[in-house]
């Protein structure tokens, strides 16, 4: 991929200029937390964006997506927004940059990503991040780190319409090789925590489904959570998210609330603690804990706050029935991936059993993805 970019670069803008990279991530366990304050606890993946980028001193972006295989150049005022949707997350970066009187000047870019799109590994906080990262380093702005995962975000949420949460980009810009990062998305306070699995792999089994219900049901869940702190919050007014919750108090309120949002803070308030018992678990260096974590975390999507799908719901079984150490959905639900702690052995039989039932039953076979917990934004 970096010769590619350096070649087109080259064909295209000439010599010189400096190669900055950042990461897709996964997400352990904290599904569905960001929102009611809780933990989440991403790492940043082998697989990203990679960008060569030259200062061209005419006042503008004239950028090249090798995935694309498409030219763009744009102006640095908002007037400029560009077309194509995979240059606004160039412009808005740069936008929210200027918003935060970081320098920006003009550039030439060529870029390109390994980082698989739909699987919900974040290939938008990855460009994002890199063009941050690669803007504050060129022009010495000395934005800091948590700054550049808000450009990011500002960047969904202002010009290309996603009103995501802090995590993914979070985990592209902070993102280190051998850790995972408990942030609390309330606090916006992180640890980073050893995670060094010899003997196992992390493996992503993508359903290549999407069901429709994705952004109505993202809503309506989110919607049942506040209704259920809203009356923890009668009784005790400590509780300003769901997630400062106890079980028992959510137990006070049962006959208050409808009783689908009691299943749904059920999940939440669980979904918390087993966050910090990963933590503890991966200290003692103990993955059949995490695992099992995981599996609990799969129970809860699924049951409690239904957002699994038949597709997923067949490969978290096939996982335990295969001796597979953790496996749950990852990411928002209703298609996507399952992440799975798999021991090295059972690693081959377990990918190719997963191939083979998957499309026997639902007519496609998934995807397989081996992931490694790498480093962030950085410069090559």
């Amino acid at each position: 991929m970096k010769t590619k970019i350096q070649e087109k670069f080259a064909t295209l803008f000439g010599e010189g200029g400096e190669m900055f990279a950042s990461a897709g991530r996964i997400n352990l366990i904290g599904e569905h937390t960001d929102y009611n304050g809780g933990y989440v606890f991403p790492g940043a993946i082998d697989c990203g964006i990679v960008a060569k980028i030259k200062p061209n001193g005419l006042g503008k972006v004239r950028a090249y997506s090798l995935d694309y295989d498409e030219f763009v150049e744009f102006g640095l005022a908002e007037e400029d927004k560009p077309e194509q949707q995979w240059a606004r997350y160039i412009f808005g970066v740069c936008r929210e940059t200027a918003k935060r009187g970081g320098k920006v000047e003009g550039f030439d870019t060529v870029f390109a990503g390994d980082v698989p799109l739909g699987a919900g590994l974040s290939s938008s906080a990855a460009l994002e991040s890199t063009f941050a990262f690669a803007i504050n380093e060129l022009n010495g702005n000395g934005i800091d780190k948590f700054e550049l995962a808000k450009i990011g975000q500002s960047t969904e949420h202002n010009y290309t319409g996603v009103k995501c949460g802090i995590m993914d980009q979070f985990a592209s810009v902070f993102g280190k090789a051998g850790s995972l990062i408990r942030l609390n998305c309330k606090t916006l306070e992180y640890k980073y925590f050893p995670f060094n699995p010899v003997g196992y792999k992390l493996v992503l089994i993508d359903s290549c489904v999407k069901h429709e219900l994705a952004s109505s049901a993202y809503n309506k869940r989110r919607a049942s959570c506040e209704n259920a702190a809203a009356a923890i919050r009668k009784n005790h007014p400590e509780v300003d998210f769901l997630s400062d919750a106890k079980r028992v108090w959510l137990d006070e309120v049962r006959d208050e609330i409808p009783e689908e949002d009691f299943l749904r803070a059920e999940y939440v308030i669980g979904e918390v603690q087993r966050v910090l018992d990963v933590c503890d678990a991966l200290e003692r260096g103990d993955y059949e804990t995490v695992g099992e974590m995981m599996y609990q975390t799969h129970f809860g999507l699924s049951r409690l706050y239904e957002v699994s799908c038949e597709e997923l719901d067949f490969l978290n079984k096939l996982a335990r029935k295969m001796d597979v150490t953790g496996s749950r959905v990852m990411g928002g639900g209703f298609g996507g991936c399952t992440i799975n702690l798999v021991k090295e052995e059972l690693c081959d039989a377990f990918i190719a059993a997963a191939k083979e039932q998957f499309e026997a039953k639902f007519g496609h076979a998934p995807k397989v993805y081996n992931v490694v917990i790498s480093d962030g934004a950085r410069k090559l």
